[in-house]
């Protein structure tokens, strides 16, 4: 996809913008899709040949886990205090089990690719803490 000839801002202009929104603690998802609709940047990869994630790594302002699989254990984390209150509703501990071994497949994935430690494991009890 190339540039289009249409777009007002430069590559340093739209890298300015992206970590602005980093520090205002914005995920690459949102900012993204600000920049889509506010500011009428339709692709950062199209318009400056990299993606969000690598130019957040780039100045290094990446995030320690991948944003998928950080939405995962917030689900999860969410699932599991519900269940604290209701016990005995058995599709949602279906639909924790089927999240839990997204969580750890995506885990296998980003740990194959290293972009989580060597040895990283999926535990309830810290993704609690990680996430609160």
């Amino acid at each position: 996809m190339e540039r289009p000839e249409w777009i007002a801002y430069s590559n340093e202009e739209i890298e300015e913008l992206i970590l602005k929104f980093t520090k205002e603690g914005k995920s690459t998802s949102e900012i993204g899709i600000i920049l889509r609709d506010q500011h009428g940047v339709p692709s950062v990869k199209a318009v400056t040949g990299e993606k969000i994630t690598a130019i957040l790594k780039r100045n290094e302002q990446v995030q320690e886990y991948p944003e998928d699989i950080m939405n995962l254990i917030q689900r999860a984390v969410n699932i599991r205090d519900h269940l604290k209150e209701n016990p005995k509703d058995l599709h949602t501990k279906r639909g924790l089990s089927i999240i839990e071994a997204r969580i750890r497949r995506l885990g296998a994935y980003y740990v194959n690719n290293k972009q989580l430690p060597e040895g990283w494991r999926y535990d309830p009890q810290e993704a609690a803490l990680l996430v609160k």
